[in-house]
């Protein structure tokens, strides 16, 4: 017999396991294996499923506007942060590295900023670390007084909650069970992007991933979760001592800081325990260095150093939960 329990994934910000419907809508696009963009009929029997999967992403997400596939968010967030058009681009201090990679020499959202018709500010929906949902919708409304145009990461928020008013929006499939390698930008006016020429009406290169949309569509359309919100509260509140919050918060991801146990070692201990969650601080060649996001936020350095973080997903269940609090109050 065993003397390791059965594996708990409470790591669903990085990626969630791949819905059954999902998988089941993949087969089929596999099925049919033209080029999306070939005249002949299988490259238009490809093209109707893609334009299909394109119509339902869009009614899932309850977007008017138009939507580009994607490799994914990073890809996503590359397109509009460089294909926009506008002269300066402004992005928070809490935002996921995939967006200081996209726009390197960005400005960083101070009080003071100043924003104007040439500008387009990113926002995060919901925080990847901490949970925090920002008032994107809100800030949106006072940004168009501007001019400016606001972008919203919405990679940790899409198929869980309802998106923000912005006037372009990132989502990414395996966040909420759909396929690996396959996103999307969601953007109010092609206008507000310059071309490139190739596929997706023009505004990326590349082969579209037919397969990987519907399988995308059809996690979006899937069933509801294995938990309900009010257990998802409970866990929260069990662990409301430990849990560091910034505001409005979001069920599915939490920042847990332990009172004296290391983050390194709290991976270690909860892996051998049977439960695969990630750290609030990342270590690089070695040395543990803390979280840029965290030190926004204004987390002292030596809670930041014992800081992990927890995220649900759609297939976690009540009893993980509570198998969960269970060993968090045993570690010591």
């Amino acid at each position: 017999m065993s003397l390791i329990p059965d594996r708990i994934y409470l790591d669903h910000a990085a990626t969630s396991p791949l819905r059954p419907e999902a998988r089941a809508a993949m087969e089929e696009g596999f099925r049919l294996w033209a080029n999306p963009s070939s005249p002949h009929a299988e490259g238009r029997r490809a093209k109707a499923a893609l334009e299909d999967a394109r119509d339902r992403c869009k009614r899932a997400l309850e977007w008017d506007g138009e939507l580009i596939f994607t490799s994914g968010a990073s890809e996503a967030l590359w397109v509009a942060l460089n294909r926009c058009k506008v002269k300066r681009r402004i992005v928070s201090a809490v935002e996921h590295d995939a967006v200081f990679r996209a726009a390197p020499d960005a400005e960083v959202f101070s009080d003071d900023a100043v924003l104007d018709a040439g500008a387009i500010l990113a926002v995060q929906h919901v925080n990847s670390e901490t949970g925090v949902i920002n008032p994107v919708s809100d800030l949106a409304a006072t940004v168009r007084a501007t001019g400016a145009l606001v972008l919203s990461d919405c990679a940790q928020s899409a198929g869980k909650l309802a998106l923000p008013d912005a006037d372009m929006l990132v989502v990414s499939a395996h966040k909420f069970g759909g396929p690996i390698g396959i996103g999307a930008l969601l953007v109010r006016d092609f206008a507000l992007l310059e071309p490139t020429g190739g596929h997706e009406r023009g505004y990326r290169q590349g082969t579209e991933n037919m397969p990987g949309a519907l399988g995308m569509a059809a996690a979006l359309e899937a069933g509801p979760w294995a938990t309900t919100p009010e257990q998802r509260a409970e866990f929260a509140r069990a662990l409301a001592e430990n849990c560091l919050t910034f505001g409005e918060q979001a069920d599915h991801i939490l920042a847990l800081a332990h009172p004296t146990v290391s983050a390194q070692a709290l991976l270690i201990r909860l892996d051998a325990m049977g439960f695969a969650v990630s750290a609030g601080s990342a270590c690089s060649s070695g040395t543990l260095k803390k979280s840029r996001v965290l030190d926004a936020f204004g987390v002292p350095d030596d809670v930041a150093a014992r800081t992990i973080r927890v995220s649900l997903g759609w297939s976690t269940t009540p009893e993980e939960l509570e198998r969960f609090v269970e060993a968090w109050k045993s570690l010591s």
